[in-house]
């Protein structure tokens, strides 16, 4: 497999034109300050290590290289937004997701009851037969007609695509995080950890955050004390006084995803590509298991198109000082 050609080897004019871009678009990227400080934590920015060598990663998603970046201090919410939150604004607006105007999201088999088994055979996601496309299954009924949210107010709201959470940020006077500024926070001031809290994913014995124990797809022993979602302050929060950014649900960041972009593009205030066919999504969720997607470390990257929605994807919002 050919590796990626380190910056240094880059023929100069790509590497140039590659840089101009970049530094054009993180020069020209909208200031957005008018939303509510409250229940945000102001982050001074400044330099940190992001990326990671981690060998048992994902090569292919452009994990590495680490490389510095700088970035200006911000102001990005404690918490993922919750359904308490994301009713607020569908209440004040009328919003209707992409999830209800398609009429269908996707649904992990799991956590489906088990009378809809035989009925969705034909709903498989073949590449990943633990995803059901579910009917009626929407940010207000997690796992389609007769689920609700009534007991999970504060719990990540789910089913969201990035055009809704850009919506949601856009009515807060907030914005989506860059990429960058995203795992700056998750990284809570520690260098090149793995986790928020450091390199062992659970010190002492002690579960620090929602993801799968046991054997994925089939058995969840739930030893975390969650088979599903949970609260967004179940766990503690990392050095930054953030919490539930790692695990639980996958989040939302503005960027467009590419494997290699960042490798050549400006290290301040990066905000990825122009274009492309999918956004960056980042944290992990409470289906991710080492067996087959430990993207929970804080250097792990995905993506995915901009209308999907997910039972496993939300996002929080950021905003400029």
């Amino acid at each position: 497999m050919n590796k990626p050609i380190p910056p240094c080897c880059v023929p100069s004019k790509s590497r140039a034109a590659v840089l101009q871009i970049s530094r054009d678009a993180s020069a020209a990227r909208v200031r957005v300050n008018s939303g509510s400080p409250a229940d945000m934590v102001e982050l001074p920015g400044g330099t940190f290590l992001m990326g990671t060598d981690y060998p048992l990663g994902f090569p292919a998603d452009g994990e590495g290289p680490i490389r510095e970046v700088r970035i200006d201090p911000f102001l990005i919410d404690r918490y993922p937004v919750t359904n308490r939150a994301f009713a607020r604004f569908v209440d004040a607006t009328g919003y209707r997701t992409e999830a209800e105007t398609f009429g269908w999201s996707f649904v992990f088999e799991g956590d489906l009851p088990e009378t809809a088994e035989a009925a969705l055979s034909e709903d498989r996601v073949p590449s990943a037969d633990w995803w059901r496309r579910i009917w009626g299954a929407d940010w207000r009924s997690p796992e389609g007609p007769g689920s609700a949210i009534n007991d999970r107010q504060d719990r990540p709201v789910v089913h969201v695509s990035w055009n809704d959470a850009t919506a949601y940020a856009t009515w807060a006077g907030k914005r989506l995080p860059t990429e960058a500024e995203w795992e700056y926070t998750a990284r809570g001031g520690l260098v090149q950890r793995l986790y928020p809290w450091g390199d062992d994913l659970t010190p002492g014995g002690i579960h620090l955050c929602n993801i799968w124990q046991g054997e994925f797809p089939h058995f969840n022993s739930a030893e975390d004390g969650f088979t599903n979602t949970c609260p967004v302050d179940a766990f503690a929060a990392n050095g930054y006084d953030v919490f539930s950014i790692t695990g639980n649900t996958w989040e939302w960041c503005a960027d467009w995803f590419h494997p290699t972009f960042h490798e050549l593009a400006t290290r301040l205030n990066p905000t990825g590509p122009l274009e492309g066919g999918s956004r960056v999504v980042r944290g992990g969720s409470y289906l991710c298991h080492e067996s087959y997607c430990n993207r929970y470390r804080v250097g792990a990257r995905s993506s995915n198109t901009p209308d999907s929605a997910t039972t496993n994807t939300s996002f929080r919002c950021a905003r400029d000082i």
